[in-house]
């Protein structure tokens, strides 16, 4: 698998996704979002990132349905792959799932999944904290050096942003209606955010990109969120308006 070529996230850009977040699972979602795209080729990584606070649920932000089912996978175990680099940190590689016999309950539990190859990274965090960088992948072997490198390097450079999301976000006790609420912007914020790297614009102008999508297809913003996440291109090409 060739590292993705995209451009890097600006420390400017983080900040506004730091700040424009609600909350912790609000941020990291578009964290992941930034990084999905940011180490995919044509087509963005199956990426992950989980927090771990003492004393409190894990906190899980997923690019897509498939990374979010292994992740939760590892859950019900309690133990896999991303756990180990999570709580050991250090990196931990396998090339085909299905050959691996150091979590053979969690590959015969993600069997029906297709995913075959498993690259996690611990991000560096403050003291009572953990967290990691989950990638996922179709084909056996699909993490060489190179990719490696790349994800470490990543995870390296967001370790900063994390550490000051932490900082700024408590652990989170919404009631359930609030929730749903925060998730459904979180979409919108985490398709801004892409927008913004990809285009390389500033967020107001990714957001007057996306709501003049929106007019311009008579698509609610939330569903066009949606589409951008899982990996259709912006109606009208990104040009950014004048």
């Amino acid at each position: 698998m060739d590292p993705g070529t995209s451009s890097a996230p600006t420390p400017e850009q983080l900040q506004d996704l730091l700040l424009e977040s609600p909350g912790l699972a609000e941020f990291l979602l578009g964290l992941t979002t930034i990084t999905a795209s940011r180490l995919g080729g044509r087509d963005p990584m199956l990426c992950a990132i989980t927090v771990e606070r003492n004393g409190t649920p894990a906190t899980v932000a997923s690019s897509g349905e498939d990374a979010r089912r292994m992740d939760e996978k590892q859950y019900d175990f309690d133990d896999g792959p991303c756990l180990t680099a999570l709580r050991q940190q250090h990196t931990v590689l396998v090339q085909d799932l299905g050959r691996d016999s150091r979590w053979y309950r969690y590959a015969e539990a993600v069997s029906g999944e297709a995913i075959r190859s498993v690259l996690a990274v611990p991000i560096g965090t403050e003291h009572g904290a953990a967290a990691a960088l989950n990638c996922y992948a179709h084909d056996v072997d699909a993490f060489d050096a190179a990719t490696i490198a790349s994800v470490e390097e990543h995870a390296d450079s967001i370790s900063r942003i994390l550490r000051l999301a932490l900082r700024l976000h408590p652990p989170e006790n919404y009631p359930e209606h609030l929730r749903s609420a925060l998730k459904s912007r979180a979409v919108i914020d985490a398709a801004v955010s892409l927008i913004m790297v990809q285009n390389r614009c500033s967020r107001d102008q990714a957001m007057e990109l996306l709501h003049l999508a929106a007019r311009a297809t008579d698509t609610r913003l939330h569903t066009i969120a949606t589409d951008i996440l899982s990996g259709a291109e912006l109606p009208g090409g990104g040009v950014r308006p004048e």
